[in-house]
Parts: structure tokens; sequence; C-alpha cells
């Protein structure tokens, strides 16, 4: 890929691992806030599981960020 620059496709991957990570947390939120709603005495265990949640897709979008990055530094 001659004409391409290839920080140009490290740039998309990072924006599209920000962008997932995002959609994710904000529906988990969202799922757990409607539990709360219905549920108000499952408070502990929902925030417990959304912490646990969000921890598992900040590392995956953690993960996608560091491959990007290698991929554009080590060409």
């Amino acid at each position: 890929m001659e004409g391409i620059p290839l920080g140009l496709f490290a740039g998309v991957g990072a924006g599209l691992v920000t962008l997932g990570a995002g959609i994710g947390i904000g529906r988990l939120t969202a799922s757990a806030l409607d539990g709360v709603a219905r549920q108000p005495e499952a408070v502990k265990d929902l925030q417990k599981l959304m912490i646990l949640g969000a921890a598992f897709i900040e590392g995956v979008a953690f993960l996608g960020l560091v491959i990007c990055l290698l991929g554009f530094f080590l060409k």
C-alpha cells in the first residue's frame, strides 16, 4: 500500500476502539439504571456487576488501542 499512510489506519482503528468502548459502557449503564428502577434493593449487586463489566470493556478497548499503536510504530 504505497499511497496510503499507515498512521491513517492506526488513527481510524483507535477511533473505532474508542467508539465501541463508549457505546458498550453507555449500554451497560443504561441497563444497570433500568435494573435499579425495576428493583431498587438490588443496587449493590448491580453496582458490582456494572463496575466489573466496565473494567472488562475498558480492558478490551485498551488492548485494541495498543494493537493499533503497535501496528503504527512497528510497520
